[in-house]
C-alpha cells in the first residue's frame, strides 16, 4: 500500500508539474526490466520507451540521464491506462509508473520522490562551515531559533536566510528545500529547515525565505516532518 501511495505522489507530480492528465491505476506490475529504445525528458522526469521480454512498453521515472540502449529496472511499477501527456501530445494506452532501480549496470539508485524530499540529505554538507548572517526585518529569525520555537511560531510568517544544502523540485506540486545558516545542532537536526515553495533555487545559493511556520505534517506514506516552513517565497 505504501509503494502505491509513493507512485500516486510521483503521477500527481507529473500532473502538476508537467501538465500531464492522469488516468485509472491498473495492478501493479511490481519490476520490470527492458532495453531502453527511446528517451523523453520533460521538466523533472524522463519517460522510457522499454523493450521487454513481453513486449515493447512506456515507462515514467523521476528525471534521470539515461541513454538509450541501457539496460534498467523499474521497480515498484504500477500500469496507468489512457494517460495523458500534454507536453509529449500523446495519449499513452498503457504506462508503467516507478522507480529507476538500475541504469546499465549502475548501482541502484532510490527515486522516491518523498523520501529524498523530507530526508536530512545535508550530512555531507555539515563538513563544511555555513556561516549566514541573520535575515533583517520584522519576524526574522535563525534556523536555530525556528527549529527550537517551532511551537511558539506555529502559524506565524517567518523571515530566515540561509544557503541552500538540498533541492528537489516538482513534488506533489512544490519544490523542496532545506536550508542552514550555521545555527542549531547537528546532533538533533535544529541546524536543518526544511522549506516548500514554488520558487527555484540550486544547492549552494543563499537565499532569504518568507513563509509559514508548520509542524507535525504528516503527508502519508509515512512521511511526517516535525517542523517546516510551507508555501514560501524565496529572494536570493
Amino acid at each position: 500500500m505504501k509503494a502505491l501511495l509513493a507512485i500516486f505522489m510521483l503521477v500527481a507530480a507529473i500532473s502538476v508539474r508537467a501538465g500531464e492528465s492522469p488516468a485509472a491505476f491498473a495492478p501493479a506490475a511490481t519490476a520490470v526490466k527492458g532495453e531502453v529504445l527511446e528517451v523523453k525528458d520533460v521538466e523533472s522526469y524522463t519517460y522510457l520507451r522499454l523493450k521487454t521480454k513481453d513486449g515493447e512498453t512506456w515507462a515514467a521515472v523521476s528525471k534521470a540521464p539515461v541513454k538509450k540502449g541501457a539496460m534498467v529496472t523499474i521497480e515498484n511499477a504500477t500500469v496507468m491506462n489512457n494517460f495523458e501527456s500534454r507536453s509529449l501530445k500523446k495519449t499513452f494506452p498503457s504506462i508503467l509508473f516507478g522507480t529507476l532501480g538500475g541504469v546499465g549496470g549502475s548501482s541502484p539508485t532510490s527515486v522516491n520522490s518523498m523520501a529524498m524530499a523530507g530526508h536530512n540529505g545535508a550530512k555531507t554538507s555539515a563538513m563544511v562551515e555555513i556561516k549566514v548572517a541573520k535575515a533583517s526585518g520584522a519576524n526574522a529569525h535563525t534556523v536555530g531559533e525556528i527549529m527550537s520555537k517551532a511551537a511558539e511560531l506555529k502559524g506565524k510568517p517567518v523571515l530566515v536566510r540561509g544557503q541552500v544544502v538540498k533541492y528537489n523540485p516538482a513534488i506533489m506540486g512544490k519544490n523542496w528545500i532545506h536550508l542552514r545558516d550555521g545555527s542549531g545542532s547537528d546532533a538533533d537536526n535544529s541546524n536543518d529547515l526544511l522549506v516548500t515553495t514554488l520558487g527555484q533555487a540550486k544547492t549552494g545559493d543563499v537565499v532569504t525565505v518568507k513563509g509559514v511556520v508548520a509542524t507535525n505534517k504528516d503527508f502519508g506514506s509515512g512521511y511526517s516532518y516535525k517542523v517546516l516552513v510551507e508555501d514560501a517565497t524565496l529572494q536570493k
